[in-house]
């Protein structure tokens, strides 16, 4: 499987997505490009490659160059990847320093832990787990961490070691797999409707009860169901938490956006959620229906049913910031917080710090018990 820096076209340097300008920037000589730009280039790397004759040596020099050289291939051979004992993880080797990269079976993009190259790993997104589009990230992360502090210290229970330096810069931008669904569909409504009526002459009170059959029926157009299409997506709620993404704004993928990030691939087929999605638009569509029957006293829905006429799904990467924070208690429970990777919504859940309720608590008890005394003593 290859991994894959990609190269400066002027000194050779990692590349990485700078989301405030959409740009790539090289942090050696600070040039910046844009994609068109980066593409142009690697396409000329890879006409170049294929016109010379590959050599053994040749590939194994490739392989060790470092950032300064531009004709870097920066990729390594099927060869250099192997499963470790676990099974769950993998190993690679980083095309800038040679050092292991490990990784689990859904990782597609990462930063080596030696020398902090960014690298994606080709074959993850390749082939039939090649995304269709992704939505590259528009909330840089100095702006990531700026919300993120003004939304925790808002908070006056989190712990102090939660706003600390280390913790900040655990906030990591990845690339979340998910499926998107547009679908049409026709459907019905059968139902009871019942209207009440009272009224009063003299000292009767009188009520007339009629009830009605109704029928409602229509043809539905449904866009931007987005399911989420990672198993190991623990933080699932917290990236719902932060919906939605303008993906209108999502382009065609290439993996130069990854550049600078960590991102997941898929393991959840479309077929194992397609229930789950036929469920959930059938139910938007009777309380699309119910909403037309009208102002009646009671309405009982005894039938429905919906036809997906339709279905048009789409493989995206969609960004999200992310920290975790494990808790200093016996338990060891763990704390996610999300952004939206473009708009920059928020979502969280923060720990409590026990000592400063105890001494917020014991504050107020202090403050009540003085009143109470000095009120006692007046009497």
């Amino acid at each position: 499987m290859d991994v894959i820096t990609h190269k400066c076209p002027n000194c050779g340097g990692p590349l990485s997505f700078e989301p405030s300008d959409q740009k790539f920037h090289c942090p050696y000589c600070l040039s910046i490009f844009t994609e068109a730009e980066v593409t142009a280039f690697e396409e000329q790397q890879k006409k170049a490659r294929m016109a010379e004759e590959p050599t053994g040596s040749q590939a194994s020099d490739d392989s060790l160059r470092g950032p300064g050289d531009p004709s870097a291939t920066a990729q390594t051979s099927d060869s250099q990847t192997e499963n470790t004992a676990g099974g769950n993880m993998e190993l690679y080797l980083c095309p800038n320093c040679g050092a292991e990269i490990v990784t689990d079976a859904t990782t597609a993009a990462t930063y080596c832990y030696y020398c902090h190259n960014p690298v994606v790993l080709k074959g993850r997104l390749s082939g039939k787990f090649l995304p269709d589009k992704v939505l590259p990230f528009a909330v840089a992360k100095d702006e990531a961490v700026a919300k993120f502090l003004e939304w925790s210290q808002k908070k006056w229970f989190v712990p102090k070691d939660f706003f600390n330096k280390n913790q900040v810069e655990k906030l990591t931008g990845v690339y979340f797999p998910y499926w998107n669904v547009d679908a049409e569909a026709e459907g019905g409504l059968n139902g009871t409707g019942t209207s009440v009526r009272i009224w009063i002459v003299g000292d009767v009170e009188y009520t007339e009860t009629k009830q009605y059959s109704i029928r409602r029926a229509g043809r539905f157009k449904f866009r931007d169901l987005v399911k989420n299409a990672l198993s190991k997506n623990v933080q699932q709620k917290m990236v719902e938490s932060v919906q939605p993404f303008q993906l209108e704004r999502a382009v065609t993928f290439k993996d130069q956006y990854l550049s600078g990030f960590q991102a997941e691939k898929r393991d959840i087929e479309y077929e194992t959620l397609e229930p789950e999605v036929e469920k959930e638009l059938k139910g938007y569509a009777e309380k699309l229906l119910r909403e037309t029957v009208g102002s009646f006293s009671t309405f009982v829905p005894n039938s429905s049913h919906l036809e997906l006429l339709k279905q048009q799904k789409e493989y995206l990467l969609l960004p999200i910031w992310l920290v975790t924070y494990k808790a200093d208690d016996p338990q060891k429970r763990t704390f996610y917080y999300a952004m939206n990777g473009q708009t920059g919504k928020v979502a969280g859940i923060l720990p409590i710090s026990y000592k400063k309720l105890g001494l917020v608590s014991f504050g107020i008890f202090a403050v009540l018990a003085a009143i109470f005394l000095g009120v006692a003593y007046l009497i």
